[in-house]
């Protein structure tokens, strides 16, 4: 994956740029300290260039969550595609859970301690909904949760008679609001949370996070209260 040292560094914050953050704070620690952390990173973050059909790590250790299938997609060829760019290798890590949001590349990034063990591809928030940049905590979780802004109306007979309309407006004679499902849903701020939800391949919502739905339900789970959550757009 890479050569010498030096040439690790530059590879991995072109990808991402955590890991210069990480370093940056490890200057003062032993050299192969620093050496380990950053092969870590290096390790998980190679992964988001490739798709790999092997569905292994370098080392050749099966991906505890690796999926290409197209029928498990939430829509279509490309949430298949940015569906197959995600993994989990959490499950036998401990440490302080910590995510770190990229805007920029759309990507979702999941710690233990100082191990990137998660990757999720997003959609964020569109023109005018722009999901806020900062620290944020994971305040509540809902497994089943059901928007209050965001949805559709519907008539009486279940039928959608204006789709994806916010609450506030006025809804059509005989019709009724029914909020939009937001599966495992981690609030962070006011209406914005992380939750399973459709992936096309821009930023696309209105100021949430969506991850995919198997990704949605693994972070959910490793996920605990007070969990912190930073989100970066790279300029």
């Amino acid at each position: 994956m890479c050569g010498a040292y030096g040439d690790c560094i530059l590879f991995a914050i072109s990808l991402h740029p955590y890991p210069l953050f990480r370093l940056e704070a490890q200057e003062n620690s032993k050299e192969n300290s620093m050496k380990r952390s950053l092969l870590r990173f290096v390790t998980a973050s190679g992964l988001l260039g490739l798709v790999m059909p092997s569905c292994m790590l370098h080392d050749g250790r099966p991906l505890s969550v690796c999926y290409r299938d197209r029928k498990d997609s939430t829509g279509g060829e490309t949430a298949s595609f940015l569906e197959a760019q995600a993994y989990w290798d959490g499950d036998s890590i401990s440490g302080r859970s910590a995510m770190v949001l990229d805007l920029t590349q759309q990507m979702i990034f999941y710690y233990k301690g100082d191990q990137l063990v998660g990757i999720a591809p997003t959609c964020t928030g569109k023109e005018g909904y722009s999901t806020p940049t900062g620290t944020f905590h994971v305040t509540q979780k809902e497994t089943h949760h059901m928007s209050t802004l965001y949805g559709d109306f519907v008539g009486v007979d279940g039928k959608v008679v204006i789709a994806n309309i916010s609450s506030r407006h006025i809804s059509p004679h005989g019709s009724t609001f029914r909020g939009a499902s937001m599966p495992f849903f981690m609030r962070l701020y006011g209406g914005i949370g992380i939750h399973s939800g459709f992936l096309p391949g821009v930023p696309d919502s209105h100021g949430c996070i969506r991850i995919p739905n198997k990704m949605a339900e693994i972070f959910f789970q490793n996920t605990p209260l007070g969990t912190p959550v930073s989100i970066f757009l790279r300029k």
